[in-house]
């Protein structure tokens, strides 16, 4: 599927241009890469975005229907890469830019520039962290709201993959993002109850085997605002789902219903090439199956629920299917927070 993106000079106008709608916009696809040739360090991947944070000068990619007009509604997604990855990775991983036209969305999806070890005695890895990074992040959220106007923003989630979705976690309810977030989706980044990793969990080693059992995995998570929460997970990530939810139990949800499950023909983007060697932590991009678990009735009407990807592991590519689905979750959840510090 191809949707359209707003050429660099048009992004330019409307970060300089008084309102939205007033300027004119090129429609063009998406550059889009699949399978090995994403592996490329100078192909599509390379590029770090079509739009540059003013206060700091660091580029992020924005997607948004060309189209758009003033006073229409959108729905807002900050989509947060894992350690070791770059902006342009995760934009393929999870391809919610795919559906912006169709589904009116607007998705902002940044690099982190904080180069740091993941655990004792490892490589640094470019993964998130505070201070700049979190500066970073606030800055695109105001750029994104003066533009397309905070009234108009039906729903705004954060989404991550990996580091990404402990970051998510760990700035969901801080001062910043507390009145303005309605729904955090972890992409393999931790669950509300927590979903245990396999003991082995992590890239495998330079001979393809698996890694060492690590003791000190995320514990418990301790989240103090009202968010919708999503958790998408590859099975073979994780030693079991839980099969009940706190966040579930916080907002008086029904029972835990098994929806039909999602079946993909097409594989995702991306995977990781260099280490496609090891289940756990993904093999090449397939089509696949998806288990959707989604609990009914939650107060004020909040979205919790599971997604499990069948044989899969971390880094596959999201399908289109289930891409979808998980959209069709996060626009069936309440939304609004913006609005009200209008």
């Amino acid at each position: 599927m191809k949707t359209r993106l707003m050429t660099l000079a048009a992004f330019g106008a409307l970060f300089a241009g008084p309102a939205l709608g007033e300027e004119a916009c090129e429609a063009q696809p998406v550059a889009r890469c699949s399978g090995a040739e994403c592996a490329s360090a100078t192909g599509a991947l390379a590029e770090l975005g079509n739009v540059t944070d003013p206060k700091t000068g660091r580029s992020f990619f924005l997607d948004m229907p060309c189209d758009l007009k003033p006073g229409e509604e959108v729905t807002v997604i900050l989509n947060l890469h894992g350690a070791g990855s770059i902006g342009n990775w995760q934009r393929h991983y999870f391809p919610a830019v795919d559906y912006t036209d169709q589904r009116r969305l607007v998705v902002a999806t940044p690099t982190a520039a904080t180069e740091t070890a993941m655990w004792p005695g490892g490589p640094p890895v470019r993964r998130w962290d505070g201070g700049a990074d979190d500066a970073h992040l606030q800055n695109i959220t105001e750029m994104v709201f003066e533009k397309v106007g905070r009234s108009n923003v039906a729903a705004f989630w954060l989404a991550g993959h990996s580091q990404g979705g402990f970051t998510s976690s760990r700035i969901v309810c801080s001062d910043f993002f507390k009145d303005k977030v309605d729904g955090w989706l972890s992409l393999s980044g931790g669950r509300i109850g927590q979903a245990p990793f396999v003991a082995a969990f992590g890239p495998p080693l330079a001979d393809g085997s698996p890694p060492p059992a690590r003791a000190a995995m995320p514990g418990e998570m301790k989240i103090a605002c009202d968010i919708s929460h999503i958790f998408a997970i590859g099975e073979h990530e994780i030693a079991s789902l839980p099969d009940t939810s706190p966040w579930a139990e916080k907002y008086a949800c029904g029972p835990r219903v098994r929806r039909p499950d999602v079946v993909d023909e097409t594989p995702g983007h991306v995977w990781d090439y260099a280490r496609s060697t090891y289940k756990v932590w993904g093999l090449a991009a397939a089509p696949g199956v998806a288990e959707i678990y989604a609990w009914q009735d939650c107060q004020d009407g909040r979205v919790v629920a599971d997604v499990v990807r069948i044989n899969k592991g971390h880094t596959e590519g999201l399908e289109p299917q289930v891409t979808e689905a998980i959209l069709d979750l996060i626009q069936s959840a309440p939304g609004g927070k913006a609005r009200q510090g209008t």
